[in-house]
C-alpha cells in the first residue's frame, strides 16, 4: 500500500491521518476537503465562537509543525464526487482524480434542512462558514429567535442566543428533547435547563412552515401557532455524507455499512465519524470520530479486520452554564437512582446531580449535570465492565 487517500479534512479525517504516520505508514498521504478551510473543532461553533469568546484561529485543529509533520498532499476546496467500483480511484469535483490503494472515508454529515429555509434569517449550524453567518446576524441587535429541534446543537445554540441576550424559544416534535438518549424522567430533568436558562421550550409540536418573503418573519406551528422570528436556526438534525459513494458497491445505509472494526465489504476501504455506521451504528459526537480511526486505521494496513471498537458510548453537552455529559448503554427498562445531587420538581439544583441507570443489579449507563468527577469514575467502571463482558469473564 503506497497510496491512502484520506477522504474529509474532517477532525475524524486529521486523526485518521495522524494514526496512518503512527502506525507506520510512510507512502504517499493525500487529505481531500469539500470546505476550503483546514481542519477545525466543531463544538465550539454553537458555544464559544457564537458567542465571541473564541475567534477561528482558536479552533484549529492543527499547527504548521504538524502539518509539516504529516507530509500529506492537501486537497482543499474540492469535493469527492464518486469511488470507482473497486475502491482504487477517488473522483474529484473539478475533474481530477486521484489512483490509490487505499481510502478512509471521513466525509461527516450535513445539517438536515426545511422546505422554505432560503429565506434570509434561517440558518443552519455544522461548518465554520455557518457559524460566521450566524454570529453576523446575531450581531445585528437584539433578535426574536425561534431554534427548530431540542437536540445538542439546537440546545446549544439557543443558550448561546439567550447568553448573548435575545428572545429564543425552542421548538421540539418530540415530548421531550433528548428522551430517546436519557429516558423521560432524565430528559425532563435536562429540560428544565432551558427554562432556568431564560429561553421558552414548546414541546410535542412540529413545524408547518417558514412565514416570510425574501426575509423570514415567523415560523407557523402544526397546531396552528405563529411565532414571530426575526431569525430562524434549524437543528433537525444531519443526514451522512455519502451520495458521492453511489455505484461505488460499498453498502449504504445511513452512512456507511461497516463492521465493529470500521471496515467496509472492500477490505481496502474504510469508513470513520459521522458518516460511518460501525456494528449496525452511526454515532455523531466527537469521541467516536477520535477513537475510530486507530481501529480503523489498523484494519486499513492489514488488508482486514484485526482490531475491533471497544469504547462505551459517550457524549456531552454545554448548555446554560451547565455541562450534560452520558455515558453507557441504557435500555427501556433501565430504573434510575439519583446518586448524587438532587432534583427540585424535576429539575435540577444549582449543584446539578449525578443519575446511574440499573438493570439487575448493574450499572448500565450514567447521567451528570454539573458533577464531572463522579461521573468520570463511573464511566470509567462501566469502561471495565465492558472489557471484562467482551473478554468473557462475566
Amino acid at each position: 500500500m503506497r497510496t491512502v487517500t484520506v477522504v474529509g479534512a474532517s477532525l475524524s479525517g486529521l486523526y485518521a491521518a495522524r494514526e496512518l504516520r503512527a502506525q507506520g505508514f510512510d507512502g504517499r498521504l493525500v487529505i481531500i476537503g469539500e470546505e476550503p478551510h483546514a481542519p477545525y473543532d466543531r463544538p465550539p461553533l454553537s458555544k464559544d465562537f457564537l458567542t465571541g469568546r473564541a475567534d477561528e484561529a482558536q479552533l484549529a485543529l492543527t499547527d504548521a509543525e504538524e502539518t509539516d509533520g504529516l507530509d500529506a498532499e492537501w486537497l482543499l476546496g474540492v469535493r469527492a464526487r464518486g469511488l470507482d467500483a473497486r475502491g482504487r480511484t477517488v473522483l474529484l469535483g473539478d475533474g481530477r482524480t486521484v489512483a490509490t490503494d487505499g481510502v478512509v472515508i471521513a466525509t461527516g454529515a450535513s445539517a438536515r434542512r426545511l422546505p422554505g429555509d432560503g429565506l434570509a434569517g434561517v440558518h443552519t449550524l455544522r461548518t465554520l462558514d455557518d457559524a460566521r453567518g450566524l454570529r453576523e446576524d446575531l450581531g445585528r441587535g437584539t433578535r426574536r429567535i425561534v431554534v427548530i429541534g431540542g437536540g445538542f446543537i439546537g440546545a446549544e445554540t439557543a443558550s448561546s442566543c439567550a447568553a448573548l441576550g435575545h428572545s429564543v424559544t425552542v421548538v421540539e416534535a418530540a415530548s421531550l428533547p433528548l428522551e430517546p438518549q436519557l429516558g423521560a424522567d432524565m430528559a425532563a430533568a435536562c429540560a428544565a435547563l432551558h427554562r432556568r436558562g431564560g429561553a421558552d421550550l414548546i414541546t410535542g409540536t412540529g413545524v408547518a412552515g417558514l412565514r416570510g418573503t425574501g426575509v423570514v418573519t415567523g415560523v407557523e406551528l402544526s397546531d396552528g401557532r405563529t411565532l414571530p422570528a426575526d431569525i430562524v436556526i434549524v437543528g433537525i438534525g444531519a443526514t451522512p455524507n455519502t451520495a458521492w459513494l453511489a455505484g461505488s458497491t460499498l453498502a449504504l445505509h445511513d452512512g456507511v455499512l461497516c463492521d465493529d472494526g470500521c471496515a467496509t465489504a472492500l477490505p481496502q476501504v474504510v469508513a470513520v465519524g459521522d458518516v460511518a455506521r460501525v456494528g449496525g451504528s452511526r454515532a455523531e459526537h466527537w469521541t467516536s470520530a477520535t477513537e475510530q480511526p486507530r481501529v480503523a486505521v489498523a484494519n486499513l494496513l492489514a488488508g482486514r479486520t484485526t482490531r475491533t471498537l471497544r469504547s462505551v458510548p459517550y457524549f456531552w453537552s454545554d448548555q446554560y452554564g451547565s455541562r450534560i455529559q452520558f455515558a453507557g448503554r441504557r435500555g427501556d427498562g433501565d430504573t434510575v437512582r439519583i446518586a448524587e445531587g438532587e432534583l427540585t420538581d424535576g429539575a435540577p439544583t444549582d449543584g446539578g446531580f449525578l443519575a446511574l441507570y440499573e438493570r439487575d443489579g448493574r450499572t448500565t449507563a450514567v447521567l451528570s449535570v454539573d458533577r464531572p468527577r463522579p461521573f468520570m469514575r463511573v464511566r470509567r467502571e462501566l469502561a471495565r465492565e465492558e472489557g471484562r463482558v467482551r473478554s468473557g469473564t462475566t
